[in-house]
């Protein structure tokens, strides 16, 4: 499997506009083009993280979801994008809760 960790500082009182974006293309992406879905964060240092999963780094590179407004929306949230970091996962222990 495959792994993204994405990293944003967000411009103060666009939390709400950046989270109902980042939920609209999460959501289309999963939808349309066979993503395992992802969780954001906001960190203690006040940035914000992503984390998606992937079945391989193909998939994600041949995804086109259509979502433009949660793009926009998170394009005028996010005032520094910190970069994205891939990673091919190496062991899996997560155990979701219930």
């Amino acid at each position: 499997m495959f792994a993204v960790v994405y990293r944003w500082r967000l411009h103060p009182g666009a939390e709400d506009s950046f989270v109902e974006g980042w939920q609209r293309v999460t959501r289309a992406i999963h939808a349309t083009c066979g993503s395992y879905g992802s969780r954001l964060h906001r960190a203690d240092d006040g940035t914000w993280v992503a984390y998606a999963r992937w079945p391989d780094a193909a998939t994600r590179d041949r995804c086109r979801h259509g979502e433009g407004e949660g793009e926009r929306m998170m394009a005028e949230a996010v005032a520094e994008h910190l970069g994205a970091t891939t990673m091919v996962i190496a062991s899996d222990l997560l155990a979701e809760p219930g």
